[in-house]
């Protein structure tokens, strides 16, 4: 998400970016590893407390030496002649940063745009490679976390949020109206929120089943991405409840913030990216922590433990009904109308 976000602000300034995933698109061992983070996700969180650890520990792409399959991916971004690479995984910041500089030189820029949130357990000692050119968070709570594990201050910044166009956007009440209108959604209800991750991730049937025992004065928006099955199976059981389901599959920027910002509540996993946007839009947050807690997640609810009076989570699905209430905490970040803070940096880097 980051990564394609940066690309469209990069090109809207008229330059031309190209993304690149080389733990996907390289080594199969590579893909294979990131496909296993994905389903450890998406069926048992809490094992990434093993694998988290395991990958800290372990260094596999610590030392372009030991990085394997990288022949194609190389011949790739040599075609496209970067000045500048922004990595946005910290995976890539060692070997792969040594690979480009000795294939580039000097005229390569190299740097790092950190998504986390706020330090804790799930900030990998990966993201931190003082030799490159600059590191950019998007929270003082971010940077701080880089300084603590050694990132120079001289070359550490606080940019802001990287999001899609339309979070930056005020939304007009008329574009509002059309939005909702489009789903046959009411402007006038309470809005309950039921997020997904980017691999389908949620409970959503586990909920409503158990909204369904509060007074049905409100509606619920689904959001269901590429997970195809719940999103039928939504459509199947919606007529059980009294209360309206709009199940959705993937949406756009536009949409999703003007969900946010009319939502009495987001029900989500603690992702970096669904909280940056529940933050820049002030939404509440019931966090989804069941299955465990991921160590990266953990670093985003500290963030919203240190900026917020309270955090509210909950571990069973089954028992979201206890935690709806009209006094639920949220944090409120204002953005500028694009993210110029990183794309001037990145600018200036290469001028």
């Amino acid at each position: 998400m980051r990564a394609n976000a940066l690309k469209y602000w990069w090109e809207n300034r008229g330059g031309n970016a190209i993304l690149s995933q080389p733990l996907e698109s390289s080594f199969p061992l590579y893909r294979m590893g990131s496909n296993f983070y994905n389903l450890i996700q998406k069926y048992y969180p809490a094992m990434h407390n093993l694998y988290f650890h395991f990958l800290e520990a372990a260094s596999l792409h610590r030392k372009k030496k030991l990085i394997l399959g990288t022949k194609n991916w190389l011949n790739s971004v040599s075609e496209f002649e970067p000045n500048i690479v922004v990595s946005v995984h910290a995976h890539l910041n060692h070997g792969y940063f040594d690979i480009l500089k000795e294939k580039f030189q000097r005229k390569l820029k190299f740097t790092i745009y950190c998504g986390e949130l706020a330090d804790g357990i799930g900030f990998s000692r990966h993201w931190v490679n003082p030799k490159v050119d600059c590191f950019f968070g998007p929270f003082e709570e971010t940077c701080q976390a880089a300084l603590k594990k050694g990132m120079p201050e001289g070359k550490t910044k606080v940019v802001g949020p990287l999001l899609r166009k339309g979070f930056y956007q005020v939304i007009s009440p008329e574009d509002r109206e059309s939005i909702c209108n489009k789903y046959d959604i009411s402007l006038d209800t309470q809005t309950f929120v039921l997020g997904t991750g980017a691999n389908g991730v949620n409970r959503h049937l586990k909920v409503l089943h158990s909204l369904a025992r509060i007074e049905p004065d409100f509606q619920v928006v689904a959001l269901c991405g590429r997970n195809e099955k719940t999103y039928k199976e939504i459509l199947e059981q919606r007529k059980l409840f009294k209360f309206k389901v709009f199940p959705l599959r993937t949406i756009d920027d536009y949409e999703m913030a003007a969900f946010l910002r009319n939502a009495d509540f987001l029900f989500s996993r603690p992702g970096a990216g669904s909280i940056t946007e529940a933050i820049v839009c002030g939404t509440p947050v019931i966090f989804d922590v069941s299955r465990g807690v991921m160590p990266q997640e953990r670093n985003n609810l500290n963030f919203w433990r240190n900026r917020s009076s309270s955090v509210v989570s909950c571990r069973n699905p089954n028992k979201l009904f206890t935690k709806v209430s009209s006094s639920l905490p949220f944090v409120k970040v204002t953005l500028n109308s694009s993210p110029d803070a990183l794309v001037n940096n990145l600018e200036g880097l290469i001028i």
